[in-house]
């Protein structure tokens, strides 16, 4: 027997041919497979799993972290001062590399692993009809033209052609993000149908939520359509974060910038003569060493650390430390709804019934919630009609509630539990109903007929047909209708075919319920019986709602200037109405999937930028609107909790996984999880990460002015052929010890006010602004100037070189712990009571600086090493004084200079895209 190809499995549209297509192409019946023809097919189409990646072992990621332009100087400096044999500048540079490169081992995510997580999807057993006999299988070992019987609770384990599904009803939500299970059948559908719309497929990986079937296998492992999502997961490039593209400049420029002056200084200072080259030599060494910020990658990781903490504390999980910055650049949120912006649990919003309508309050299957007629809250139990419609919704169903509280969960059906939280909250328990009036027979729902019906018989000799369905359907099968005192008069179809139509335009899914009483003496349930002579109790309109949190966090989001992005795989006016519950900026316009096959990638660059609502989106559709965003600037974040949001959330700038409720294939392609799967974690987040940045900004506005500081004493001095007021190995001192400790206190400050209303930064924008170009000039000249001075001073003094280049040094710690107050607030003043008496870590740090420093200046031992004098009272004093000045210096530029430069800000928002206050914001 020929086998199928793997051409077959690819190319062909399964789901618009017949069964019989099916059989005929793949060689097979209903009857199952020969073992052998089984055996040989697994042998030629390999087992049902998906392809193991190539991955880098250990040693390359730690080798990976020495990939820096900056780290590349230093080990040439280092390298160099071995040569030179000392040993001391060899010893702590490498020290700094190396600690460096751990800690970037140690946070670096397994970011590939999201295929593995795809992998353990597949089920691992798998019932087949081979040889005409039911078998149980591992699942690796289905193979095209299998037979497959699917049951209540199982796993889907490979991709199948339906031929026999009564009542059947999958859980597709990881594919498709649609949160109701999707009603399965046999019949074909055209072509060019949209995944979540092949109803005649069982796709690998879903849930049988309820009914049975059995379908012929189509596809399986790399083939399936999880499979496919799985190699497009493989194909998806990671971007970079704007603060790492930003470091990675700014490394580049600063390295071309001190390998350039150091060749000058090298070339000048040997054609004067002015100096022997080894000298010279080493004091290009020590120039590149005062001239690098050996310290930035420490703080840059312990700035990024502590912002984990933070988000550690909301319940965010961030799995790669430049993540949490990357948040504070994001300017358009690309969300999914299902389970994201919804807790992915279906609720009865209102009931429609012949005379009134009541709207329900809380969401999920938690029980609380009241019901209210005209917006005011009513006692249920009065109105013998919606006891009526909830006892009905009870009996005609077969989902249970189990667990308690906010854990609570449905077993079955997602839209009969929630038919069962609302009866709860009428006042009806269901337990006791069914135990009350068991039922005797049923007909199941089927995509054929659009109904269920159940038979039930009471204790007391009655009995009644219970019916549900799509509204349509039921209006024909009813002859009148239940009024509020439970009398009956004549069907008004207008008005329930309106009502029908109102709730489902508000993005509502709309069942019917119906009732008829027939003898007691019946026993089996026919289609005759129940199609006919029903009294209409009521409409239900079905949601899964957004959270409250989520609108909240989508206002505060807007308000920051952030554009929020609804991108579903249900239904157009489902999503619609979301959306417009949350608030998102442009509702009117929903692009849908099949729209956006149909745009090339210049005009949906454009769509994707004004239009806020996606519909019956596939994953192929997320991840070009992604592309799309990122390609028009946007800085972009991706949340969702699916198999299918899994590429779209590894190519986002930021991808945000739902840690309960999500998938591992989700959780594994992100960048952050929410642990506590909700929406407003990432409004908490967006303000950490503006609040790592402006501190990491604060940090590189205090290291470089040291830096500068120390290069440019080192310049001044040999091009006046004067002596060193620094020496290299002091330099390190000063790098690793005084300016690390003291700059990482940065990175506690606390958010600046007014942080969430501002816009995002341009992704575009340089790390160093204009104004702060001008700060690092002038810092640094005036740090220049106090080493210097107070180096030559000395010496006019006459104090020998040792004790002058003390003097120096200690002049440089202190400046730095003045400069420290003067930095914390870039433009406004720091001379006020709060600016002066600083954070707990700023004043543990200047006392730990101080302790070393004294350390430094006065132990007989740091004279080995260092080549230190001890300093008399009044040197101290004077050293201390050059301190103030700066200071003072400082926050009259802050008075002047913002004025005339400017403050390099971005414009406000633009109206419409989040100009509202952030709540809970204050203004001061």
């Amino acid at each position: 027997m020929p086998q199928p190809s793997r051409t077959f499995q690819n190319n062909l549209k399964w789901h618009s041919r017949t069964p019989e297509d099916a059989f005929n192409t793949l060689e097979t019946s209903g009857s199952g497979l020969p073992d052998a023809e089984a055996d040989r097919r697994l042998a030629d189409h390999g087992p049902n799993r998906l392809p193991e990646p190539k991955r880098d072992g250990p040693v390359i990621r730690f080798l990976r972290q020495f990939h820096n332009v900056l780290i590349y100087v230093l080990l040439a400096a280092a390298a160099t001062t071995a040569v030179l044999g000392h040993w001391i500048d060899t010893g702590v540079i490498l020290a700094v590399v190396v600690v460096n490169a751990i800690i970037g081992f140690l946070q670096e995510g397994n970011a590939e692993s999201a295929l593995a997580a795809i992998r353990k999807m597949l089920a691992p057993r798998a019932t087949v009809i081979r040889d005409s006999q039911h078998r149980t299988l591992p699942g690796e070992e289905v193979v095209p033209g299998d037979i497959v019987v699917l049951e209540p609770g199982d796993r889907v384990p490979a991709d199948l052609r339906l031929f026999s599904a009564r009542g059947l009803k999958l859980q597709e939500a990881v594919l498709t993000g649609e949160s109701v299970a999707v009603d399965k059948g046999v019949a074909p559908v055209p072509a060019e149908s949209v995944v979540g719309d092949r109803t005649c497929l069982a796709f690998s990986g879903t849930m049988v939520a309820a009914g049975q079937g059995r379908g012929v296998v189509v596809a399986t492992g790399p083939n399936t359509e999880l499979g496919r999502i799985s190699g497009m997961l493989a194909a998806v490039e990671s971007t970079v974060t704007p603060l790492t593209r930003q470091m990675g400049i700014f490394a580049k420029w600063l390295t071309v910038f001190i390998l350039a002056v150091g060749a000058a200084i090298l070339i000048g200072g040997t054609l004067t003569g002015d100096h022997d080259f080894a000298s010279l030599f080493m004091t290009v060494i020590g120039l590149s060493v005062a001239a690098i910020p050996e310290g930035l990658p420490a703080i840059l990781t312990v700035t990024l650390a502590i912002g984990v903490q933070t988000m550690a504390r909301r319940n965010a999980i961030v799995r790669r430390l430049p993540a949490i910055e990357a948040l504070g650049s994001v300017s358009v949120i690309c969300s999914d709804k299902t389970g994201t912006l919804t807790k992915n649990e279906m609720t009865v919003a209102e009931i429609v019934t012949a005379e009134n309508r009541f709207a329900l309050t809380g969401t999920g299957y938690a029980p609380g919630g009241a019901v209210l007629m005209g917006g005011e809250e009513i006692d249920p139990k009065g109105q013998t009609h919606l006891v009526t419609l909830a006892r009905s919704a009870i009996l005609c169903s077969e989902a249970v509630l189990a667990g308690e509280g906010d854990d609570r969960h449905v077993i079955g059906d997602a839209m009969e539990g929630a038919l069962l939280v609302m009866a709860g909250k009428i006042g009806l328990d269901p337990t006791g109903e069914r135990r009350a009036c068991p039922q005797t027979d049923a007909i199941p729902f089927d995509a054929r007929h659009r109904f269920m019906a159940t038979l039930h018989h009471d204790h007391e000799g009655h009995a009644a047909v219970y019916v549900k369905g799509a509204p349509e359907r039921l209006i024909a099968m009813c002859v009148d209708q239940q009024r509020a005192d439970d009398s009956r008069v004549p069907l008004d179809p207008a008005h329930w075919e309106a009502e029908a139509e109102r709730l489902a335009g508000g993005g509502h899914r709309v069942l019917a319920i119906a009732v008829k009483r027939i003898p007691a003496g019946v026993q089996d349930l026919t289609f005759d019986e129940a199609e006919d002579g029903l009294t209409l109790v009521g409409l239900v309109g079905l949601m899964d709602p957004p959270r409250d949190e989520a609108i909240e966090a989508v206002a505060e989001c807007q308000a920051a200037g952030i554009r929020i992005k609804m991108i579903t795989g249900d239904h157009a006016g489902t999503a619609r109405a979301i959306a417009r519950r949350l608030g998102l900026t442009n509702t009117d316009d929903v692009l849908q999937g099949t729209d956006i096959d149909a745009l090339d990638d210049a005009t949906l660059r454009q769509r994707a930028m004004t239009t806020d609502v996606f519909a019956r989106t596939s994953p192929e559709h997320k991840l070009r609107l992604v592309e799309a965003l990122q390609a028009e600037g946007a800085v972009t974040a991706m949340t969702g909790d699916g198999v299918n949001d899994a590429p779209a959330l590894k190519r986002a700038d930021i991808g945000i996984a739902m840690g309960g409720k999500g998938t591992e294939a989700a959780k594994e392609a992100s960048e952050i999880v929410l642990a506590d799967d909700n929406f407003a974690t990432i409004a908490a987040a967006v303000r950490t990460g503006r609040t790592v940045y402006d501190n990491l900004k604060k940090a590189i506005v205090f290291l470089l002015p040291v830096n500068g500081g120390e290069s440019l004493s080192l310049i001044l001095a040999i091009m006046l052929g004067l002596t060193l007021p620094i020496s290299p190995v002091q330099i390190l001192w000063v790098n690793m010890v005084s300016s690390v400790v003291l700059a990482m206190t940065l990175a506690f400050e606390r958010a600046e006010p007014g942080i969430m209303r501002r816009p995002p930064r341009a992704p575009g924008a340089p790390l160093l602004s204009g104004f702060v170009l001008w700060r690092v000039t002038l810092v640094s000249a005036l740090f220049s100037l106090g080493i210097f001075g107070k180096f030559a001073l000395a010496q006019a003094q006459g104090a020998s070189v040792e004790e002058a280049r003390t003097i120096a040094v200690n002049t440089l710690v202190v400046m730095e712990i003045f400069y420290l107050f003067s930095v914390r607030y870039l433009h406004s003043p720091s001379l006020t009571l709060r600016g002066l008496v600083g954070t707990r870590p700023i004043l543990i740090a200047i006392a730990a600086v101080t302790a070393l420093q004294f350390l430094f200046t006065y132990a007989p031992f740091m004279e080995a090493f260092f080549d230190t004098r001890p300093l008399s009272l009044l040197e101290g004093l004077q050293v201390l004084s050059v301190g103030v000045a700066l200071l003072l210096v400082l926050e009259l530029e802050k008075r002047i200079v913002p004025a005339l430069i400017g403050r390099g800000r971005r414009p406000a928002a633009k109206p419409g895209v989040g100009t509202r206050k952030a709540p809970g914001e204050s203004r001061g």
